[in-house]
Parts: structure tokens; C-alpha cells; sequence
């Protein structure tokens, strides 16, 4: 196996044309995002989405275990713990700012790309995994998918545009997801809009052979989405995907998260007693992670609830970056993954002692609308 951080290749088509193919390449991390993977993949995006014989484009990970595990945060605790390329510059390092906008303009890309995006989403989808499949043209799901935004377990919240998009689900969904870090399999994916198609894994060659095999007629748009559509309505078997989780309690769901605000809400889904192994999953999860980003959590998707995708990608910029440098994310990788003691010591001891000077710190902006790094996306964007 090559030792790049993305494998690129190209399946020609029998009209003359290709697939491209991405690969992440770092099966050992589960293909945890890197800053090196993203500049990789987003330069490649470029090059595809002008090259008029690149018909649509494959997105998958190596192994069998993961489509993409999340982020690099490894590397973001490294630069704060000044053990990193930026050693010497601590919270304050750039690395942070640099990683976080290199993935968000390459998801915020892959939400507009031009051309068909299709994401084999097999295996653990999570974090920084979800934010390259959500924007994509035609995701697809398997029967070992799992998805996840469990980022309260390391003192950080869903950020790569979940801002925006977990407020497209039902009321109250998106917050529960990520209060709880709630696991989604194939079926709840497909019913909460996060996935639109089920392919069982074992027929991924077969499929990848009949994109090869379809007629893109005259390359425009409609063209593209249409050829691959074709491809995927032969292939499609939701009938095989796993039991529904979220959609049988999606009523008490909703209503352990009417509440005014996060301290309600947490306390609710705390006390929630109902006998089920998914929810108790969840609740124990709430429970033993940052209080601040509970706050985070539930603020984020206060405020972008009609925003457009753009200005949630400018804002979680600044609050991931904030939360590297004033917020819960080194304690947080350090229990989980540095330390793996799993005991952090969380700046607050519960949502109730977190005060809202601290989370309007967090929330300060760290540049002006004009020197902004994603001050270039397009706030009146066409997105999916």
C-alpha cells in the first residue's frame, strides 16, 4: 500500500469519459482527516470540476473499518500542547486557524461541487467523516455504516457545517445528536436525510463497474446526476438496511429536547428513565462529557437556524479555533486519546456552572468580516 494520504485514480467510462476516485489512505487512523489529506483532496476537487472528461466523482476510505474516523484532532492537540510543527506557540498556534479552514472551504466545495459526488460511507463515519459526506451529491450507506458526532466527548461540538444541516432534521433531532453523541446506523441515516442510498458492501465493485458502464449524455449537469441516478436505482436495497433506531422514539426524542435551553434539556435527557439500550447509550455519553460544549451545542444551532451554510462555516470557524484556545479540547483528546484514562477534567463541572461569560468569550469574533479567512464564501450559495 502507498504511503500517500489520498490515492487518486480514474475509471474511464465507455462514453470517453472518468470517474475519479479518491481514496483516503490512512487505515490505521481510521482515516482520520489530516491537514495533508484535505489540501490533497480539495486541490484534486479543483482540477476535477473544470476537467470536462470527469464525469462524477468517487469518495471512499481504505480498509474495512472506516470511511473517515474524523478529524485530525491528534495533530490540533499536538500544536496546544506545543509538541507539534509549531512548537513554542502553544493555544495560540496557527495550526489550528490552518486546519480548520482547509477542511471547512473542502466541505463547504464538496456541498457545491458542479459534478456528482457519490460517498461510500461504509464502516465509522464521524466528526471531520461526516462533514465530507453531508454535502455530497449521493451518499451512500452500507450495512456496517455507523455515524457519529460525539465531538462532546472531547470538549469540541458538531462544527463541519452540522450547524446548518442538523437543523434540516426534525425539531429537536439535530440537538439530541449532538448533546449525546447519539451512533446512527444506515436506516437512521437514511431517515434523517443524512444518506440517500443503501448499497449493501458487498456490491461495490459491481457498482463502481456499472458507473463505468452508464451513458452521461451531453456532460451537463442534469446529464451527470442523471446517469448516476440510473446506476444507483439498480443498486438500491433499502429493504436490507439495519432496524430503524431513532425514528421509533423520534417522538420522545423531541420531547426531551423541548426545552428553552441546554441546562433543561441536558437535565431532561439525564432523568430520562425509559428502558432502551440506544438511549441509555446516549444518556451515559451526555453525562461524562463537557459541559461547555452542551452550551456550544445547543447555542450553534440557536443561531443558525436561518442562516445560510456559508455563514455557519464562517462562524465555526471562529469557535472551533476559540474552542482550541480558551474551550475543553485538549483535556478532552488527552483523556480519550493521548492519556486514554478517560477521566477529563472539564473546566465546569456541570451545564449549570458554566457561565455565560464564558460562552460569549468563546463566541468573541477573532477577525472582522473583511480580513475573515472563509470571508469568500458565498452566502447565497446553491447548496443540496
Amino acid at each position: 500500500m502507498t504511503d500517500l494520504a489520498v490515492i487518486f485514480d480514474e475509471l474511464p467510462t465507455r462514453d470517453g469519459g472518468r470517474v475519479g476516485i479518491a481514496t483516503l489512505n490512512a487505515p490505521k487512523s481510521l482515516n482520520a482527516l489530516s491537514l495533508d489529506m484535505a489540501r490533497q483532496l480539495d486541490a484534486k476537487l479543483q482540477a476535477w470540476a473544470v476537467d470536462r472528461s470527469i464525469v462524477a466523482v468517487w469518495l471512499e476510505g481504505s480498509g474495512e473499518k472506516a470511511f473517515c474516523a474524523g478529524g485530525d484532532v491528534v495533530a490540533l492537540y499536538r500544536s496546544m500542547t506545543e509538541e507539534g510543527e509549531n512548537r513554542g506557540a502553544g493555544r495560540d498556534s496557527l495550526f489550528a486557524e490552518t486546519y480548520f479552514t482547509t477542511e471547512y472551504r473542502l466541505d463547504y466545495r464538496i456541498h457545491r461541487y458542479p459534478k456528482p459526488i457519490l460517498v461510500w460511507g461504509d464502516g465509522i463515519v464521524m466528526g471531520g467523516g461526516l462533514g465530507l459526506m453531508a454535502g455530497a451529491a449521493r451518499r451512500l450507506v452500507t450495512e456496517t455504516t455507523l455515524i457519529a458526532m460525539p465531538e462532546i466527548t472531547i470538549g469540541l461540538y458538531p462544527d463541519i457545517g452540522a450547524s446548518w444541516f442538523l437543523n434540516r432534521m426534525p425539531p429537536g433531532v439535530g440537538a439530541y445528536l449532538g448533546l449525546t453523541g447519539a451512533q446512527l446506523n444506515a436506516r437512521d441515516a437514511l431517515d434523517l436525510g443524512l444518506a440517500d442510498h443503501f448499497v449493501p458492501r458487498e456490491r461495490r465493485s459491481e457498482l463502481l463497474e456499472a458507473l463505468g458502464a452508464a451513458d452521461y449524455g451531453t456532460r451537463s449537469r442534469r446529464d451527470l446526476q442523471a446517469g448516476v441516478q440510473g446506476v444507483l436505482d439498480e443498486f438500491e436495497a433499502r429493504q436490507q438496511a439495519p432496524a430503524a433506531q431513532v425514528w421509533p422514539l423520534l417522538d420522545h426524542v423531541q420531547a426531551l429536547t423541548a426545552q428553552i435551553d441546554a441546562p433543561a434539556a441536558v437535565r431532561r435527557i439525564l432523568a430520562d428513565a425509559r428502558d432502551d439500550a440506544w438511549l441509555a447509550a446516549n444518556r451515559k455519553r451526555l453525562e461524562a462529557g463537557s459541559p461547555l460544549s452542551a452550551h456550544l451545542v445547543w447555542r450553534m444551532l440557536e443561531r443558525h437556524r436561518h442562516t445560510s451554510l456559508a455563514d455557519a462555516f464562517r462562524d465555526e470557524l471562529n469557535l472551533s479555533v476559540q474552542c482550541c484556545r480558551r474551550g475543553d479540547v485538549a483535556e478532552g483528546v488527552r483523556a480519550l486519546l493521548i492519556d486514554k484514562d478517560r477521566n477529563p477534567k472539564w473546566q465546569h463541572a456541570n451545564v449549570d456552572d458554566v457561565p455565560e461569560a464564558d460562552l460569549l468569550a468563546l463566541l468573541e469574533p477573532l477577525w472582522s468580516i473583511e480580513e475573515h479567512p472563509l470571508r469568500d464564501l458565498d452566502s447565497g450559495e446553491r447548496v443540496r
